[in-house]
């Protein structure tokens, strides 16, 4: 199959890659219409892939046998796998955002319990939906690349701001003593990842998901609210 020349895309930026400028080809041309869809084939068609080939094993060849296009064409819109997954993160990541918004509501009161499990069930379902994706993304980031390192802290510093925030009071000081609230932030962070991305693995040992979601939402709820 002939590479689509006339309407390439980039693994930088744009509608599909989350940044919010125009995705232009590696060589400086705009995208079009046609290619822009191709693109997001290749994109939707690597997040399957990922699902049953983890990065390391995942080659262009791969991707492009089941998009029915030439590796040249992928060649066109990134620069390697991993430019591709990266944009899939960064995708993602922007779906996080919502979750540290959320966290304005206050979680103290009697409905605060329920407000913690709603959270925390829809950050479970953010994770299965996206779970190649992130698991790559995090692994990566903890193997040392700096590029998904970035994608993830900038994913979840607003998660993480949000938690700080409900962990003092009206003049900035701690709710609690001996709690750093950016540090317990932090903590809570990594708990409800960690349990978004394992909650599945759990079932072998006869948890249930709404088991997993009342548990991590109580341990939230106790931490931010006392």
């Amino acid at each position: 199959m002939a590479p689509e020349q006339e309407t390439v895309g980039t693994d930088a930026t744009g509608p599909d890659g989350g940044a919010g400028a125009e995705v232009v080809a590696l060589d400086g041309r705009a995208v079009g219409r046609r290619g822009a869809a191709t693109r997001r084939r290749i994109l939707d068609t690597t997040a399957a892939v990922l699902e049953r080939s983890g990065l390391r094993d995942l080659k262009v060849v791969d991707i492009t046998r089941e998009v029915g296009c030439s590796p040249a064409t992928f060649y066109q819109y990134f620069r390697d796998v991993p430019s591709a997954v990266l944009v899939l993160a960064e995708e993602a990541g922007e779906e996080a955002l919502a979750f540290g918004a959320s966290l304005a509501e206050e979680w103290s009161g009697p409905g605060g319990v329920v407000a913690a499990e709603r959270f925390v069930d829809g950050f479970l379902t953010y994770w299965d939906d996206h779970r190649a994706v992130l698991r790559t993304r995090n692994l990566a980031a903890q193997e040392g690349d700096a590029r998904f390192r970035d994608v993830r802290n900038q994913s979840l510093r607003p998660l993480t701001e949000g938690f700080a925030r409900l962990l003092v009071d009206a003049d900035g000081r701690p709710r609690r003593d001996g709690v750093a609230p950016y540090a317990a932030a932090a903590a809570l962070v990594a708990m409800l990842e960690r349990m978004a991305a394992f909650h599945t693995d759990l079932e072998g040992y006869g948890v249930a998901r709404d088991e997993v979601v009342s548990t991590t939402a109580r341990i939230i709820h106790t931490t931010l609210a006392g």
